[in-house]
C-alpha cells in the first residue's frame, strides 16, 4: 500500500472559504508555496539514504583492502557490491532533490517522476557494477589453483560490515514499519508497494547486502575449511545472482510508476469517501487517481454538485473543492468536472481503482 497515513483533514485549509477562489491556474500543479512542505516530507527518506551511503563508503574501502590482502573472490564481489551501493545511494540523493521541485508551466504535474528515473538508473548500477562483476569474478576463479588461505582480516571486515549494513537496514525497516502500521500493512508490504522509490531502493539494497555478507562469510569459511577454492568462487556467483534479482525487481517497480501506476483500491475508496462526504457533492460518476511522484497523486473526478446552480457558482464550488484536496500534501493536483446526465454513480461498496 503506497500511501501516507490519510489523516489530513480536507476541510481545514484556509482556502476552503467558499468566497475565496484560488488565483492559480487549474492544471498547473502545486505552486512554490508548497515546496518547503514537499522538501520536509522527503527529509526522512533522504536521511535514510545518507545513512546508507555513509555506511557503504566506509564498508567499500574496508572490503577493498581486505580483498587485496586475501585475494578472496567473495570479498572482491562484496567490495564491488559496496562501491556500487555507494554510487547508487548518490543517485538516490539526486532523485530526492529533483523530485521535490515545484510544478511549473513546462511540468504542470511537478517533477515527482524524476525520482523514478534516477532510481531506475541506480538499479541498473546495481546490476552492472554489482551483479556482473560478482558473477564474472566467480566464474574466473572457479578453477583457481588451491592455495593457503588466511581470511582472518576478511572475517573481521565482514563482521564490521554486517553491523553497519544491519544498522542501515534497521533504519529503513523502522521507517517502513511506521508508515505500514498507519495503514495496517506489514513493513515489507509497504516497501514493495510504496510510491517512494528511494525507501524501496535503500531497503532492498541493504537487505541484499546483509544476505550477501552471510553468503560471503560462509563461502570463505568453506574455502578455508576444505581448501577448495571453488567454494569462494561459488559465494561470489551467489552474491552476483542475488544482486541481479534485486536489480531486476527495482527496475520493474520503477518502470511501473514511470508508465503511470494507479493507486491501491484502499486509497481509491479513501478518496472517493472524501468526495462523497463533501456537503456540496451529491455523487461521483468518475474518479481517476494516478501516482505522479513519491506520495503525490493526480486526481480527476466527475461529480454532481448539490442543487441547480449557475455556471459561475459551479466554477467557484469546483475551485473550492479542488483547493481542499490540493491542501492535502498527498495530492499533486485535483481537477473536477461535471458528471454527464444519468451517469452511473460510484459507491464505496463497488469502488475499484481505475
Amino acid at each position: 500500500m503506497s500511501l501516507e497515513p490519510p489523516n489530513t483533514n480536507l476541510q481545514s485549509h484556509p482556502t476552503d472559504d467558499p468566497n475565496i477562489v484560488s488565483t492559480r491556474t487549474r492544471g498547473v500543479g502545486k505552486s512554490d508555496d508548497n515546496t518547503s512542505a514537499s522538501e520536509h516530507k522527503s527529509s526522512s527518506s533522504l536521511t535514510t539514504v545518507l545513512i546508507a551511503v555513509g555506511a557503504n563508503l566506509i564498508i567499500a574501502i574496508a572490503k577493498t583492502l581486505a580483498a587485496f590482502m586475501t585475494g578472496s573472490a567473495s570479498m572482491i564481489a562484496e567490495s564491488a557490491h559496496s562501491w556500487a551501493d555507494a554510487g547508487n545511494g548518490t543517485l538516490l540523493i539526486v532523485a530526492e532533490k529533483k523530485a521535490v521541485k515545484p510544478a511549473d508551466r513546462s511540468h504542470p504535474l511537478g517533477y515527482g517522476k524524476e525520482s523514478y528515473v534516477w532510481s531506475m538508473i541506480a538499479a541498473f548500477g546495481v546490476f552492472m557494477a554489482g551483479s556482473i562483476v560478482s558473477i564474472y569474478t566467480g566464474i574466473t576463479e572457479w578453477n583457481a589453483a588451491e592455495s593457503e588461505t588466511n581470511y582472518t582480516i576478511g572475517f573481521i571486515i565482514l563482521a564490521i560490515a554486517f553491523v553497519l549494513e544491519g544498522f542501515s537496514l534497521v533504519q529503513a525497516y523502522l521507517q517502513s514499519k511506521k508508515h505500514g502500521e498507519a495503514i495496517d500493512v506489514s513493513a515489507i508490504g509497504y516497501v514493495v508497494d510504496t510510491s517512494n522509490p528511494t525507501l524501496r531502493g535503500v531497503f532492498f539494497e541493504d537487505l541484499a547486502a546483509v544476505i550477501g555478507l552471510v553468503v560471503a562469510a560462509a563461502a570463505m569459511g568453506m574455502h578455508a575449511y576444505t581448501g577448495q577454492p571453488f567454494w569462494d568462487a561459488l559465494g561470489s556467483i551467489i552474491v552476483g545472482l542475488l544482486l541481479g534479482a534485486v536489480a531486476i525487481f527495482l527496475i520493474s517497480r520503477n518502470r511501473d510508476f514511470l508508465v503511470g501506476h494507479k493507486v491501491s483500491d484502499k486509497m481509491h475508496r479513501y478518496v472517493l469517501g472524501k468526495l462523497l462526504e463533501h456537503p456540496d457533492v451529491d455523487s461521483v460518476s468518475y474518479l481517476h487517481l494516478e501516482w505522479v511522484g513519491p506520495k503525490k497523486i493526480f486526481m480527476v473526478a466527475a461529480v454532481d454538485i448539490a442543487g441547480n446552480q449557475r455556471e459561475e457558482s459551479l466554477a467557484r464550488k469546483f475551485e473550492t473543492i479542488e483547493n481542499q484536496f490540493r491542501a492535502n500534501p498527498l495530492f499533486q493536483e485535483a481537477i473536477l468536472t461535471l458528471s454527464v446526465p444519468d451517469a452511473e454513480v460510484l459507491s464505496l461498496e463497488s469502488s475499484e481503482a481505475v
